[in-house]
């Protein structure tokens, strides 16, 4: 089981020294079954008179600080050490009656799934169904696992991957017509998808592990990233990355996962001065894994041991 550590850290610049509000921070991964948390630091700086430890409704970790006094720097540097395991997509026992489209869930799970069905974006031409459609056989029932990666496959393949720094989720019509995004726009795509077609499915905020280009699977960089999950009877909440092409947990770090993606904002908070004052937010987030620094010490002492040194 490979342990990854996340340095995480936000530093957001002013003019002159300001008051700051309330900040609630989304930072500290998930515990279940394929990540388990080791260890985690968060260093704040100016130090807050107050941190809260709290959860929210979808049982997602939230840290709440209060500030006393002014700076003309904010810094929130959040480091986590976690057990992360990966669990073969096609290992998953899918229940019987839902391994093909369509299908219905059952009563008993219904009523707490429901949420995670409805529609949250606006199309009353059914836009997005229709496209979700061309990933279905016309002919007979469509595979289920198969028809969410071939969606997940298609939407990598076929949209542009772009950086956006504005706030907010693209609408999927949007997206739809412009045929780029960012991973949380094709998140969002995928996530309406399903919807449409009654299948559950959910917002995920976290971390991707990025490996170097040895595919060594340790080495390499990381940021923040959103995918989506999709509830399947049987394995449960299944993990689909449409920006990365990521099929199951491989490389991403849960953080918060939510029905909206507007309750998963990683860190924010109030500050109080003039609009001038602000200069800017710097992010600089790295992933990499224990086991790639112990190759990498034990080739520098290799490299000692030949050269004499």
């Amino acid at each position: 089981m490979p342990i990854l550590t996340i340095k995480h850290i936000t530093t957001y610049r002013y003019r002159k020294s300001v008051a700051f509000g309330e900040h609630r921070m989304m930072l500290r991964p998930r515990d279940s079954h394929d990540q388990s948390l080791i260890d985690a630091r968060l260093l704040i700086t100016p130090t807050p008179t107050n941190i809260r430890r709290a959860r929210d409704a979808f049982d997602n970790h939230v840290d709440i600080a209060r500030f006393a006094g002014r700076a003309k720097e904010l810094r929130f540097d959040s480091t986590v050490r976690l057990d992360h395991s990966h669990a073969d997509i096609h290992d998953l026992d899918i229940e019987d009656f839902a391994r093909g489209y369509p299908f219905i869930y059952g009563a008993e799970e219904m009523p707490d799934l429901a949420r995670f069905v409805e529609r949250q974006s606006v199309d009353p031409d059914c836009h997005v169904e229709r496209w979700a459609r061309t990933f279905l056989r016309n002919d007979r029932p469509t595979n289920t696992l198969a028809f969410l990666i071939n969606l997940t496959y298609g939407i990598k393949r076929t949209f542009k991957h772009t950086r956006r720094d504005e706030k907010g989720i693209q609408d999927p019509l949007q997206t739809l017509a412009l045929g780029s995004g960012s991973c949380r726009d094709f998140a969002m795509l995928m996530i309406e998808a399903v919807r449409s077609l009654g299948i559950a499915a959910r917002f995920v905020s976290g971390y991707l592990h990025i490996p170097d280009d040895g595919g060594d699977g340790h080495a390499g960089d990381g940021n923040t990233h959103a995918w989506a999950q999709v509830y399947l009877p049987g394995p449960g909440w299944v993990d689909f990355d449409p920006s990365s092409g990521i099929i199951g947990n491989r490389d991403l770090v849960r953080v918060a996962v939510v029905y909206d993606p507007r309750q998963a904002v990683p860190l924010h908070g109030t500050w109080m001065g003039f609009p001038s004052d602000y200069l800017g937010m710097d992010v600089e987030v790295v992933v990499t894994s224990d086991a790639a620094e112990s190759e990498d010490a034990n080739a520098n002492f290799s490299t000692r041991m030949k050269s004499g040194t």
